[in-house]
């Protein structure tokens, strides 16, 4: 699994994109969370700027129970809300899963309460990762 500064992904080779949507999902599903969002960059971007685009879904996963507990915490924390999960053709081949880190986002915001939410948030995601081989 790699690590950026402000998420970690996963390069899967051997899958198709729409595989990997699928594999994503359910994994998400398996830890608590549904999709509210799947937006379709590479059709947005067709549609309004009449450019081409790789394959890019993002995916706005949102875990109903964690979400309870941070907008508890902090009223204004949906704007860091759902977590967004993205899906892409990487330009060499294969597909790159990158997921956004919980705890750097909510590092915005000065509210210690949110440390245990951000916590579980970021391991039921790490989980979902791993689980895609």
């Amino acid at each position: 699994m790699g690590e950026l500064r402000y998420g970690f992904e996963k390069r899967l080779a051997g899958t198709t994109f729409e595989q990997t949507v699928e594999k994503v999902t359910a994994a998400l599903k398996s830890e608590g969370f549904g999709v509210l969002t799947e937006i379709d960059v590479k059709d947005t971007l067709k549609k309004k700027l009449g450019v081409d685009f790789r394959r890019y879904v993002i995916l706005g996963a949102c875990n109903p129970n964690l979400a309870h507990r941070a907008l508890g915490a902090e009223s204004q924390i949906g704007l860091l809300l759902p977590c967004n999960v993205v899906v892409q053709e990487a330009p060499e081949g294969g597909v790159v899963v990158s997921i956004a880190d919980p705890r750097v986002m909510f590092t915005l915001v000065e509210n210690t309460a949110l440390t245990p939410v951000a916590d579980e948030a970021d391991q039921r995601l790490r989980r979902v990762i791993a689980s895609l081989g």
